[in-house]
């Protein structure tokens, strides 16, 4: 079993390095080793998505930046084999965007869908991240970051334990 971290950022505003939380859930051997959920001051004190996720400027404008943290979140990330996040895209480019401002590389590990992997794996439709956590029985408090990334390590898990060779073959497509 190839260890992987699940992410799931929360932003502040429109821009894709707005990052004000993320949650990070790794993965060894079919076993959760770590949770840890952080926030983060994000570079503007525009919080537009406060009706989402429920964060304020007031809530992180003592947090660390993306940068002071990166030394931290370097380190939950490192060694593994691959990403999850559901919806990849938004995870992915917020990430990106966030390691770009903060003169950090972004890192190498390829990202898995959850999204993809519900829809093409365990034909899950829709695949909202609260529908697929329905279907599968695994608890959720939707956009609290630790709750998402859980939710997205569960999912991978349990697409491991339904179709792993399916699973494996859509890991040996990432790049």
């Amino acid at each position: 079993m190839k260890s992987f971290v699940a992410i799931d950022f929360e932003t502040a505003d429109h821009g894709h390095d707005s990052a004000c939380a993320i949650g990070i859930v790794r993965i060894e051997g079919n076993m959760i080793t770590d949770r840890t959920h952080y926030l983060i001051r994000p570079p503007r004190r525009d919080f537009m998505f406060t009706y989402v996720h429920g964060l304020t400027w007031d809530d992180v404008k003592d947090a660390p930046t993306f940068a002071q943290l990166w030394p931290e979140l370097r380190r939950k990330l490192d060694g593994a084999h691959y990403l999850a996040a559901h919806n990849k895209g938004f995870d992915r480019t917020v990430l990106r965007a966030c390691c770009e401002n903060a003169g950090v590389e972004m890192p190498r590990a390829p990202f898995i869908c959850t999204v993809q992997v519900s829809r093409k794996i365990l034909d899950i439709r829709p695949a909202t991240l609260d529908n697929v956590c329905r279907e599968l029985r695994i608890k959720l408090k939707h956009h609290d970051p630790l709750s998402d990334a859980n939710a997205c390590a569960s999912i991978v898990l349990k697409t491991m334990e339904t179709d792993r060779p399916a699973f494996e073959e859509m890991l040996s497509g990432l790049r």
